[in-house]
């Protein structure tokens, strides 16, 4: 029962970590209206919790110390309901890009401190991680998927729509709250300074997690906008993000197993690249958006959980796992975070998608020299050596 309650645990909580992103594409160009903002401000929307999500990895490893592993999952978890729900009440881009802001606060914290977890109470099954990726896609997939039912069902109203997915993070935070009595703060006093990892492996991870980051948040947030302007209705434009996200749920759980049975990591990392690749191009040449769709969902749904799996392989220790990790998401996400705002500016000046399609081609080529380089190190040379400074 303990094994399974925890689980559950893991679930609920990874389920917050993308709906207060991923239920805004399908609305997009519909909220730009309402509020009359720009391509670029738009995109903030997207781009704020992903930059949130980077620079606040490292502050789960201050409150961890402080509070424990436990009371900081709670907080994240309330940031996120409190931000979500107050999407409600949204009339100006201020007060959305606030929502933004703290939600992606919330998801900045939890992410690093759910590896913790996993690595805390089960430290002899990794598969957890699996568990970890697949709730966030099915979250991602969720939001994306009935965002368009709400906001009709709701009289038109995508503050409605969007603050609806405030309630997924009830039994996250009520599930957390029987561990409180039992937290126990990090022994791991380390500052936040000495979490700056000197390693060049650590160097790659980053990058290429940025590269991945950069992809399918551009992808999460304008798929929507790109499929509409080649003709397709608002509804079919969400069923495509729900296809791209729906995908990603097998993939994400089969793909680190496959990793593991065959030991080629790299061949399955060029395998996603080389997907995403066609993808794109499809895009890029208005063939069918659904095929498209298929490509980048099995590119993305294989590429993120080897991403999570690097450091976890790699890293000599739990410690070193969870600050490999943070140091990961923390430049990863910093980086990512561009992507979205990158598509906003060339729709601004180009008044389409096409150098937006290709811009997102040549971040594919730069995370293609980063796999290149990752290879299929394990962590048992010297690389792995290299100390935390």
């Amino acid at each position: 029962m303990r094994f399974v309650y925890l689980t559950v645990i893991i679930f609920f909580v990874s389920l917050n970590l993308r709906p207060s992103i991923t239920s805004v594409g399908p609305l997009l160009d519909i909220i730009q209206t309402d509020l009359g903002i720009s391509g670029v401000t738009a995109s903030l929307i997207t781009a704020l919790p992903v930059f949130c999500m980077g620079l606040f990895a490292i502050l789960a490893i201050k409150l961890n110390n402080c509070l424990g592993m436990e009371k900081s999952l709670l907080i994240a978890m309330s940031l996120i309901f409190v931000a979500t729900f107050f999407r409600m009440f949204v009339h100006n881009s201020f007060l959305l890009f606030a929502t933004a802001l703290f939600s992606g606060i919330g998801i900045g914290i939890a992410g690093p401190l759910i590896t913790g977890f996993i690595k805390k109470y089960f430290p002899n099954n990794h598969g957890l991680m699996g568990v970890y990726s697949v709730s966030m896609v099915i979250g991602a997939a969720v939001a994306s998927s009935f965002s368009v039912p709400i906001y009709e069902r709701m009289n038109e109203s995508w503050q409605y729509s969007l603050s609806f997915w405030s309630i997924l993070a009830v039994p996250a935070s009520l599930l957390l709250l029987p561990l409180l009595n039992k937290a126990e703060k990090s022994k791991d006093t380390q500052p936040i300074s000495a979490l700056f990892v000197k390693n060049k492996r650590v160097t790659l991870f980053m990058a290429f997690f940025g590269c991945m980051a950069a992809i399918f948040y551009s992808l999460t947030a304008w798929l929507a906008p790109i499929v509409q302007s080649m003709g397709f209705s608002h509804s079919q434009s969400g069923l495509i993000l729900t296809l791209f996200t729906v995908i990603q749920i097998p993939v994400s759980f089969l793909i680190p197993i496959l990793v593991t049975k065959t030991g080629n990591r790299k061949i399955w990392l060029l395998v996603c690249i080389l997907l995403e690749v066609i993808g794109i191009v499809i895009l890029l040449f208005h063939f069918s958006p659904w095929a498209a769709t298929i490509f980048l969902g099995i590119g993305a749904g294989g590429l993120f959980p080897l991403a999570l799996l690097l450091p976890i392989q790699e890293a000599k220790s739990i410690e070193q796992t969870i600050s490999w990790s943070a140091m990961m998401q923390f430049g990863g996400y910093l980086l990512g975070a561009l992507g979205p705002t990158f598509i906003g500016l060339t729709v601004d000046i180009f008044d389409n998608f096409a150098p937006a399609m290709v811009g997102l081609l040549i971040i594919i080529c730069a995370m293609l020299v980063t796999v290149l380089k990752i290879g299929n190190k394990t962590g048992h040379g010297e690389h792995v050596n290299e100390g935390i400074h």
